[in-house]
């Protein structure tokens, strides 16, 4: 019965695992993972924080610190404007000047169009609150 319970648990989390994205940094090393239900994790698989489908961005205990409008504005938790995302992937301070950008590959470069990460498989405006807006 034990090892039955263990295989179905380890099986479950091998299932939440693989459903998680992996983010690296400009080598190639692994610095978090976003999973498909917005669950972010540190290298370690420590949940770090979470984006809910309506927009809101919690820390690891689930407070509020910030949201995603619709429109790309990002806020703070005191809803002042942190920045914005475009569909394009651009990602612009909260004065709109460009801080970088995430391409449709993963790619995520800074302002200069060195890359500073990867984000392959993530939604680009989860991979833009990632590595640019630090709520």
């Amino acid at each position: 019965m034990k090892r039955l319970l263990v295989a179905a648990i380890l099986a479950m989390l091998s299932a939440s695992l693989s459903q998680a994205q992996t983010i690296t940094d400009s080598g190639y090393r692994t610095v978090g993972y976003i999973s498909s239900d917005g669950t972010i994790q540190d290298s370690g698989y420590a949940t770090i924080g979470h984006i809910r489908s309506d927009g809101t961005i919690q820390d690891r205990n689930y407070k509020t610190i910030g949201r995603l409008k619709s429109n790309g504005t990002v806020q703070d938790s005191g809803y002042r404007t942190a920045g914005h995302i475009r569909k394009d992937g651009t990602v612009l301070d909260s004065s709109y000047r460009t801080i970088g950008h995430v391409k449709e590959d993963g790619s995520v470069l800074d302002s200069s169009y060195r890359t500073i990460g990867h984000a392959k498989g993530i939604p680009l405006q989860w991979a833009a609150l990632y590595f640019f807006f630090k709520l």
